[in-house]
């Protein structure tokens, strides 16, 4: 980056040097916290997981969100390569997007705004990555507790009589 006025590469800001894909959807006209809810069900599941519990869910935003998950595993798939059966939703965001005023009249001559949000919707899939289980350690041998520190608690006769 030579200049200031060149910003990084949207890739670089969400992918850093991981491999994976992302998706955008732009100016979707609904309000962000509508769809904030729905992304929040899916953000770190598997890919075929979510798609399965966007397709069912009953909100009106699990659509656009679920063709902005279908993109991004498609991006995955052709353009890096990558199997779908290893990806998930590494990450997931919603942006506000522009918001349109209108005005609807009030009584006594008055008026009131009526704001229409608007939305982008981010998602970006990875491949998770393989975790090799450690080989399992052998287990030492614990000796048995001694009579002093089994009975270390109670009180014996002798302790009572003192």
């Amino acid at each position: 980056m030579s200049n200031n006025n060149e910003r990084p590469s949207r890739r670089l800001a969400l992918l850093g040097d991981r491999p994976g894909s992302y998706a955008i959807a732009r100016h979707v006209r609904m309000s962000p916290m509508k769809v904030r809810r729905v992304v929040d069900l899916v953000r770190g599941m598997d890919v075929q997981d979510a798609l399965s519990t966007l397709k069912f869910a009953p909100q009106a935003a699990s659509e656009p969100v679920y063709k902005v998950l279908a993109s991004a595993v498609a991006n995955a798939e052709n353009t890096d390569a990558l199997r779908a059966d290893d990806l998930y939703v590494s990450a997931a965001f919603v942006d506000e997007g522009v918001t349109m005023r209108r005005i609807r009249p009030r009584a006594k001559g008055s008026a009131s705004r009526i704001y229409k949000r608007a939305s982008h919707i981010t998602v970006v899939v990875e491949p998770r990555e393989q975790k090799v289980a450690p080989a399992p350690k052998a287990k030492a041998n614990k000796k048995p507790a001694t009579a002093e520190k089994a009975g270390a608690g109670k009180k014996t006769d002798e302790q009572k009589e003192a």
